[in-house]
């Protein structure tokens, strides 16, 4: 312990030292999560071994001229937090690059981060609270040599813990500005073309695929107005499809395609949004034993669940992620991609109106609904498939909800909010069941001075499956700008099982300086799916306290 943070001390004092020079600029930040876990006999939990463990990320960057350096340490002491990636451990630099760029080129080499069109063929990003950083090791060149035309160039092994990944990925993409190439002023027109290669030693006998998979994509956006629009297409060659983590089918290889279409409108007090998407066999990862990881480790593209990120405690219990894999376990697990979409709208009653008041009233609904993809599948060796391009199978999930939002005066503002939700247990997770849900909210937040309000939200979920009811009551307070409390209780208080009536409370405070951020909690985790911008982890259920620190400078 005292080594790493001597490592810590280090590096910081370094860019301090580079900035006392004043030379540059020198900028990063700095963030900690540790948590004391605790022995819980109600919930039937221990605690680990090891259980004070924290995640600590120290981020340094120094700019001179048109060069860029930095790095960021990383210490996971005595572990990482749990339900993090085991390959996070000890203290070590996590990622480092050096930069330099002008008007026209921009050149990288070390770690970075990129993106091609939607991310669905390629994305490398970092996400702490998913514990997923799938950053690029090698190097990147931007190139913009006129202001309709922009290239970028990677190469890379994906990052992985601490290492980096067997497999190789490299990959160009092209952007066009169509409407400076004719030169329409009211009218915004972009084409995009990918190319993403993955390439692994497999070492097979008597292999039936290549070492190298291929990925080509397409894309196309507008916005005329109040309206936009953009769609995408990308397809992957024929690649070994992993039934379970490591296990390659020499004899199960597939091709892999996606579409993804945006359709809008938006002005002044109204809005639709719609999203149509359909994946086929679009898991890629850099190696294959990755494959299927718990983790999102080696994970090459960017596949969220497009449905509404719900910030209700109660509609996040049974939460959709995106179904790219392949499984055929059995006739009741049959799945090769998915099929649907969701519709977003908004409304908003004017000022002054019957039903908009003296404030206005904003009215949204979402629609999201997912299947599987149709066709005919064989779960016998060898295993195969044929999908229907647009045929529609089982039902995944589907969440349709209503949200009123209502401003009563200049102190009140309230929100009320109903779900109902589909989701099929079986087919998303592997487990058994359909779980049929009705979801009511309702919040309100009152103001007592500029600086000081109160927040309180109460929840109820109705379930016909599985564990049944919940009730949920949260309360914030914001003393000021810089102190806060809150406290929040699920209580599931439905479940068939009496001893698995549990409450999984939280309390917690923190206090904001300028750029600094520190909170202290206690309280239980409710095991299950955790998701952050539509992408998805499992966590166990667990106790403790937890102290978080974050700054930028």
């Amino acid at each position: 312990m005292k080594k790493s943070l001597a490592v810590l001390l280090t590096i910081f004092a370094t860019g301090v030292f580079a900035q006392e020079k004043d030379k540059g600029t020198f900028f990063g930040g700095f963030e900690s999560i540790s948590t004391w876990y605790l022995n819980d006999k109600d919930l039937g939990v221990s605690h680990p071994e090891d259980p004070l463990r924290s995640n600590n990320y120290l981020l340094l960057n120094y700019r001179y001229k048109g060069f860029t350096v930095g790095l960021q340490a990383e210490s996971y002491e005595q572990r990482p937090l749990l339900n993090y990636n085991p390959g996070y451990d000890d203290t070590n630099i996590g990622t480092w690059f050096v930069q330099y760029s002008n008007d026209k080129i921009d050149v990288t080499a070390g770690y970075f981060y990129e993106q091609f069109g939607s991310g669905l063929l390629y994305r490398s990003w970092e996400d702490r609270a998913l514990g997923i950083n799938n950053s690029l090791r090698g190097g990147r060149v931007i190139f913009t040599p006129v202001d309709f035309l922009t290239l970028k160039g990677i190469y890379g092994r994906q990052r992985t813990g601490f290492s980096i990944s067997e497999g190789e990925i490299f990959g160009t993409d092209l952007e066009l500005g169509l409407s400076r190439i004719f030169k329409l002023e009211s009218t915004e027109l972009a084409l995009g073309l990918t190319y993403v290669g993955r390439y692994e030693n497999y070492g097979l006998d008597n292999q039936n695929f290549d070492d190298l998979t291929n990925g080509y994509g397409a894309r196309f956006a507008f916005n005329h107005g109040s309206f936009y629009g953009s769609a995408e297409f990308d397809y992957k060659t024929n690649d070994a499809i992993v039934q379970l983590q490591g296990q390659l089918d020499n004899d199960f290889v597939k091709p892999a395609n996606a579409l993804l279409v945006n359709v809008g409108y938006s002005s002044k007090g109204f809005g639709i949004d719609a999203t149509f998407r359909r994946l086929e066999n679009m898991a890629f990862y850099t190696d294959h034993d990755a494959a299927g990881n718990l983790y999102n480790d080696g994970i090459v593209n960017f596949v969220p669940s497009l449905t509404k990120q719900h910030h209700y405690n109660l509609a996040n219990i049974y939460v959709y992620q995106a179904q790219s894999k392949v499984y055929l376990e059995d006739e009741s697990l049959v799945k090769a991609g998915e099929i649907g979409g969701q519709i977003d709208m908004f409304y908003e009653f004017k000022k002054g109106t019957q039903l908009g008041g003296k404030f206005g009233t904003k009215v949204a609904v979402n629609l999201s609904h997912w299947n599987a993809l149709g066709g005919t599948f064989s779960i016998n060796n060898p295993k195969d498939y044929d999908t229907d391009f647009l045929g529609w199978g089982r039902k995944y999930f589907h969440d349709y909800n209503l949200e009123i939002t209502k401003k009563f005066s200049d102190k009140w503002y309230t929100v009320f909010g109903y779900i109902n939700q589909y989701y099929d247990k079986r087919l998303v997770e592997g487990q058994a069941g359909i779980v049929k849900t009705n979801i009511l909210a309702a919040e309100a937040t009152y103001k007592f001075s500029p600086t000081r309000s109160m927040r309180v939200l109460g929840e109820h979920l109705w379930a016909d499956h599985d564990k049944r009811n919940w009730a949920s009551a949260t309360m914030e307070y914001n003393i000021n700008l810089k102190w806060s409390i809150y406290a929040t209780d699920l209580y599931n208080y439905g479940n068939q099982d009496e001893d698995l009536r549990h409450h999984y409370y939280n309390v917690g405070s923190a206090f904001r300086y300028k750029s600094t951020r520190v909170a202290l909690s206690y309280g239980r985790q409710r095991g299950g799916l955790i998701c952050v911008g539509g992408v998805c982890r499992y966590v166990d259920e667990s106790s403790g306290v937890t102290l978080s620190l974050n700054t930028s400078f």
